[in-house]
């Protein structure tokens, strides 16, 4: 499990973290989303002990990170600015990353390698960004520790395969309960693969929830009542939000599916219908709550 408590880091007079709590368990899926200069990088490098906490601590399975082998062999960090030693190729960073991780899959690293259609000797220095990026996942993966950090691995990827990464990462967590940390500017990326996440503004986590606890907390709900309804009533559930077309009412409501199906029928409404909510629709309800706008936030 990794925590980090009270955790602040400054550069110069800029705040880059301010007092971030946030527990990781252990098999989930942690997305970090964020607008750049949210401080995703830097809780990544705080994380992985490039970076060192002015104050507060970082620990994984209750052991400080900073300067600590023991508690860095747990995790491979991959950056959002990849470096490579100039003129190698595939297999010979492979070979480097052997005597780093003592227990690099050799063999996986070159089947993932494959799969993506990299040739392991052709220099990185001639590979596109994006190629870069699937060279750095497939080490990653390879290095078979317990936590991934992942600095923005969708971006510059294409849609395709953006899947087989995600997809990937699921046989990985499946197999040997690898456990993803994906910072990214785009929740919509985590829509499909995140457990839990953490949304990070200005150096400090805003709002930090269980996905599968949102979905089934919150409910929308659109609906059309009759024209001598007590429009009063309504205050009876707790809206987060409420749009409206004419009659035709769409009603963003905290709470059970059951109680709120209770309270509407008891409305006697002239239709009613439970709709599902993205996970953006659901950030966006619950950080209007707080008076932020999350799509100037992140989208």
């Amino acid at each position: 499990m990794i925590e980090a408590k009270n955790l602040s880091k400054s550069f110069d007079n800029i705040k880059a973290l301010a007092n971030i709590n946030a527990s990781i368990r252990d098999g989930d899926v942690f997305g970090l989303i964020g607008t750049n200069g949210a401080g995703k990088s830097t809780f990544l490098k705080v994380l992985a002990g490039i970076l060192k906490p002015d104050s507060g601590e970082i620990l994984i399975d209750d052991e400080n990170v900073f300067e600590n082998i023991t508690a860095k062999e747990k995790f491979f960090y991959i950056s959002d600015d990849q470096f490579f030693f100039s003129n190698t190729t595939p297999k010979e960073i492979i070979k480097f990353y052997t005597s780093v991780y003592r227990n690099f899959d050799v063999k996986k690293c070159q089947d993932i390698l494959k799969a993506l259609d990299l040739d392991i000797n052709r220099k990185v220095n001639t590979f596109s960004k994006g190629m870069k990026k699937q060279l750095c996942i497939a080490i990653g993966v390879a290095a078979n520790t317990r936590y991934l950090l992942c600095d923005e691995t969708f971006d510059g990827l294409d849609p395709v395969m953006r899947q087989a990464v995600k997809s990937l990462f699921a046989k990985e967590m499946d197999e040997r309960g690898l456990t993803p940390i994906i910072a990214s500017h785009n929740l919509r990326e985590l829509e499909d693969i995140c457990d839990h996440v953490g949304l990070l503004h200005k150096g400090g986590i805003l709002l930090s929830k269980d996905v599968s606890d949102m979905k089934l907390n919150i409910h929308k709900v659109q609906c059309v009542f009759e024209k001598d309804f007590d429009m009063e009533r309504l205050k009876e559930l707790d809206i987060m939000q409420m749009k409206n077309s004419g009659r035709v009412h769409t009603i963003t409501i905290k709470g059970s599916e059951e109680d709120i199906r209770e309270k509407m029928e008891s409305f006697a409404p002239v239709f009613y219908e439970m709709m599902g909510l993205s996970l953006e629709e659901i950030f966006i309800s619950e950080t209007e709550v707080y008076g932020y706008d999350i799509k100037k936030l992140i989208f």
